[in-house]
This record gives structure tokens, sequence and C-alpha cells, in this order.
């Protein structure tokens, strides 16, 4: 019994670290990621659709994103999405590829960038105490139906508390190096 409550934790745990790392792809570093234009939806032939689905995306150099959509129409259509996209980024096309540089990010941006990574992963941290609560609430209704003895509820609720301990430690390992990468220059 409780085993299967701690491992259902561990699992909705991991899906919150999962989301961190997610969010963080979105995050501009000093380096080029095409995790950048993940959110982007292009109109193709009236249905949106992400960008990834229309073009090929691709990092040839540190600070540069090339797009090569696989028709040359969409080109203005694609440009007009990423300026929409309010990223701070612009594009530029030579009529079959479109460039996008990536200028440095100044100091002052990057401790703002820093900031709202820390903020993600309290939020995050957040998420897996509230899964450590409704577990712990969860062994005690078991042991208020007399499923588990006191003895396995304790047991069980250090269990909690140990993995609840390595999920907390996982979120700051991935802000850490999140963190190391914005603030390379």
């Amino acid at each position: 019994m409780t085993k299967n409550v701690i491992a259902d934790m561990k699992n909705h745990m991991e899906k919150s670290v999962d989301s961190l790392r997610r969010e963080y792809q979105k995050v501009r570093t000093g380096r080029a990621s095409t995790g950048l234009l993940d959110e982007i939806k292009v109109d193709y032939y009236g249905n949106p659709s992400p960008l990834s689905q229309v073009a090929t995306l691709s990092v040839p150099e540190p600070r540069t994103i090339t797009i090569q959509p696989w028709e040359a129409k969409m080109i203005p259509v694609i440009e007009k999405a990423i300026m929409n996209a309010n990223l701070g980024i612009t594009p530029a096309n030579d009529g079959k590829v479109i460039r996008i540089s990536l200028p440095p990010l100044t100091e002052e941006r990057r401790k703002e960038i820093v900031k709202m990574l820390k903020k993600s992963a309290e939020e995050a941290k957040i998420a897996i105490r509230n899964i450590r609560r409704d577990s712990i609430d969860g062994l005690k209704k078991l042991e208020k139906d007399k499923q588990i003895s006191e003895d396995d509820l304790k047991r069980a609720e250090k269990d909690v508390q140990d993995v609840t301990n390595s999920f907390v430690a996982k979120v700051d390992e991935v802000l850490a190096h999140k963190e190391k990468e914005v603030m390379e220059v």
C-alpha cells in the first residue's frame, strides 16, 4: 500500500522537475537554442502549427539560430510570428533561410533572468511540497482505515520526506546548471 503512494508521489514529483526543465529551455541564455522558439505558432494554411513543423530549426553558431522553411512563401509568415512572440529578437532572411542573431546579454539582464529562474525553481519546490503533503495525507488515511499500522505510517512518512528532499535537490541542481549557463559570458 505505502509503496503505491510513494511510487505515485515520485511520478508526480518527476513531472514537476520535467516541467521546470521545459520552462528553462524557453529562457534565453547567452547561447542560441531552438527551445527559444518552441512556443511560436505559425499560420500554416489556416492552421496554427508549431514552427518546428513547417521549417527546419538549427543552431550553426553559438549566437545564431537558422530557420529553413520547407516552403519559401512561409518566410514572411514565420518572420511575423517571431516578431509577434515578443522575444526581443529580430529575424533577417536571405530569401531562403531566416537567421536570428542573438545579441550578448547585458549583466543587468542576466541578473533579471536569474531572478526569474529562481522564482520558477521556488514554484517547483512548492509543487513538490504540495505533492508531499498530499501523499502524507493519503498515508494517514490508510492508517486511519486500518490498512497500515502506525509503525508503517512512520516509516512511510520518513520515506516520503527522503524522496521529497531528493527532488528538491534535483530542482536546485537544475537551477544551478541553468544559472551557470545564463551567467556565462
